[in-house]
């Protein structure tokens, strides 16, 4: 069994930026920067013929590159005591269009379609009994973090094996992004 997910990879100045907020919450189990993506699409659990073809199906995702930029805090879930604490996504159009599109390519090739709505962020820690203050205290000192634009020119099929300390994850295909024209480029090529 494989257990997947569909994420981009920030480059390493956005991922250190992003490890300067990671302090002064107790109770927070913050990301190592090897785990520091955007997710797009938790799959989940498969046998390897489904992984197949959802390595197939992704690989016929189009979408123009684009530029994410990383901005504002918050955490999950909301109106409860947060559990999980985040950076948001500014004008996040173009992510939702890609993300939409690999949604259909994954419900094309027989996963079960996401009944959550998308909300892209990247992640930042778990939270454990940390003080709803102290989260308050620290969305209210962040609340102006903005990070500048990365460029997003392709995204992972990843796979996570869970041990006893955390998740580890592994890269089990990269897909650039290439516009409709492009692909009919290579097709008549």
């Amino acid at each position: 069994m494989y257990r997947l997910f569909v994420a981009i990879d920030p480059p390493e100045e956005t991922v250190s930026r992003l490890g300067e907020l990671c302090l002064g919450l107790p109770g927070a189990r913050w990301n190592d920067p090897d785990q520091i993506h955007l997710t797009l699409r938790f799959i989940g659990e498969v046998d390897g013929g489904v992984f197949r073809d959802i390595q197939e199906a992704l690989a016929g995702v189009t979408a123009e590159p684009f530029e994410v930029i990383p901005r504002g805090v918050g955490f999950f879930p909301p109106r409860k005591n947060p559990e999980s604490l985040w950076v948001g996504i500014e004008n996040p159009e173009p992510l939702v269009h890609l993300r939409n599109n690999i949604e259909s390519a994954l419900v094309r090739s027989g996963v079960k379609s996401e009944s959550r709505r998308f909300f892209p962020h990247i992640a930042l820690a778990r939270l454990k009994n940390t003080p709803p203050a102290r989260v308050a205290r620290f969305l209210s000192g962040n609340a102006l973090f903005k990070l500048p634009a990365f460029p997003v020119t392709e995204f992972c099929l990843y796979s996570s094996f869970l041990s006893s300390e955390r998740a580890l994850h592994q890269i089990e295909e990269v897909y650039p992004l290439t516009s409709k024209r492009s692909k009919r480029s290579e097709k008549s090529s």
